[in-house]
């Protein structure tokens, strides 16, 4: 897998492998870990996961109410990564904010998740590098708010 811009299909087998080891009971990489982490928040996908054959080129539109559960999945495993470092700076903070105003850590994570999709999708329209700062000021808010 590609380290910084893996293609949708080497992030679905990354998820899928990730799943088949933990079925299996095999060993896992710390970052495969992280992933059966969200991966058990989200029984829901389970049977996405089970079937790598049906799912792997499977479309989602959001614009049909669809989730794609692979890129929630996969942004679940970014805020995770940031956390552990506290990187971007102050996200762990907004993070324990939000972790004990919503009472578990899932809704949580979704709150920084909905920052960095936002993020995500903005580069992506104006064709720009992810605007951190931007980033930074929506965790921040949503930390804030009541």
């Amino acid at each position: 897998m590609a380290l910084f811009n893996p293609s949708r299909d080497e992030v679905r087998r990354f998820f899928f492998d990730s799943w088949a080891k933990y079925r299996q009971q095999a060993a896992l990489t710390p970052l495969e870990a992280l992933a059966l982490q969200v991966m058990q928040l989200h029984p829901e996908y389970h049977a996405v996961l089970d079937a790598p054959e049906r799912y792997l080129e499977q479309a989602y539109f959001p614009e049909m109410g669809e989730t794609n559960p692979f890129l929630h999945m996969s942004l679940h495993l970014s805020v995770l990564e940031q956390l552990s470092i506290d990187q971007p700076p102050g996200i762990r903070l907004a993070y324990e904010t939000l972790r004990q105003r919503h009472g578990n850590e899932m809704d949580a994570q979704h709150d920084l998740m909905d920052c960095l999709a936002e993020t995500i999708w903005r580069a992506q329209r104006d064709q720009q590098p992810p605007d951190g700062m931007a980033y930074i000021a929506c965790f921040q808010a949503k930390a804030r708010a009541d």
